[in-house]
């Protein structure tokens, strides 16, 4: 189960910096802002931390209480989850569109 969260983690953390849409659901044509791949950053991480809750809730039958300590881990977690996509949108498509052009 816990191979199956970190999969859901890896995945919900690339998903900003891998497509165009807004929220997999609204097309952008002039393509997202890197505030924008934030914000879907935060609110994917949010979601993420609610199924991870509700399996622990399903699973132990009890939530054990967090401190601060535990949601700065996490995102950070989540953040290292997203470097494969950042360098592919920003260092691997650049390199390809301007290895095209030559």
């Amino acid at each position: 189960m816990t191979t199956l969260l970190i999969l859901t983690f890896l995945i919900a953390a690339s998903l900003p910096f891998i497509t165009q849409r807004l929220f997999l659901f609204w097309p952008r044509s002039a393509g997202k802002s890197v505030g924008l791949r934030l914000l879907e950053l935060l609110v994917f991480y949010g979601f993420c931390m609610l199924i991870a809750r509700g399996l622990e809730s399903r699973f132990s039958g009890d939530i054990y209480p967090q401190t601060w300590e535990f949601y700065v881990t996490t995102f950070c977690f989540f953040l290292v989850l997203a470097v494969p996509s950042v360098i592919y949108r920003y260092q691997w498509l650049p390199a390809q569109a301007k290895a095209r052009d030559s």
